[in-house]
């Protein structure tokens, strides 16, 4: 099902504070307090929960956005189609669908695939330290973008995604290359519109 937001002034509302209380948790993702959005991504960054979705159309294209400049880390870089974190109290699925809605301006179903811990440094503005769950999704409904989380998007075939990542790097996010890798290597026959066969065992 999926579901549209009709609320005109959804385009350019504030979605994003530094005050937000994300869940902290440890490698196991057991939850072990709360810090600020901008203490857990200050220096070398407090591990906490994330998520980040790719949703595809029904060609099969998947859904990027470019960050927008106002972004504290990795302005103007290319990303998967949302991510966000859970704030304290909130579940998987109720963040999920938040930040879709507050984003992109629909809901959809999707499928939880994998978790994984990573840590990125990004200059001396701060880093992410992130356990973050991954998630696919498809959908056919119009995308209309928050203005003050993005700067751009489009829709781009995975094949032409793996060569561009591959001839302008540095024009990703680290979370993206990291995560679409492991997609296209473990996860391919689950990703909407796919019919490729999984290139290794899955382990979610």
């Amino acid at each position: 099902m999926v579901e549209r937001d009709d609320n005109p002034a959804a385009d350019d509302r504030v979605v994003s504070f530094d005050s937000e209380r994300l869940i902290l948790v440890d490698e196991a993702d057991r939850e072990i307090g709360h810090a600020s959005k901008a203490d857990a991504h200050a220096g070398k960054g407090i591990l906490h929960r994330a998520f980040s979705l790719f949703v595809f159309n029904p060609a099969g294209e998947l859904l990027l956005q470019q960050r927008a400049a106002s972004k504290p880390l990795w302005p103007g870089y290319w990303a998967n189609s949302c991510c966000s974190h859970p704030r304290g109290g909130e579940d998987m699925d109720t963040a999920t669908q938040r930040r879709l809605r507050e984003e992109l301006g629909f809901t959809c179903a999707l499928e939880y695939l994998y978790k994984f811990q990573y840590h990125a440094e990004y200059g001396d503005a701060g880093s992410e330290t992130e356990l973050c769950w991954v998630y696919v999704g498809a959908s056919d409904a119009p995308v209309r973008v928050n203005d003050t989380e993005i700067a751009a998007w489009r829709y781009v075939k995975p094949d032409a995604l793996d060569r561009e990542i591959a001839e302008a790097p540095d024009h990703f996010t680290p979370w993206l290359k990291m995560e679409w890798q492991r997609l296209r290597s473990e996860f391919a026959n689950r990703l909407p519109g796919s019919d490729e066969p999984p290139r290794r065992r899955c382990e979610a």
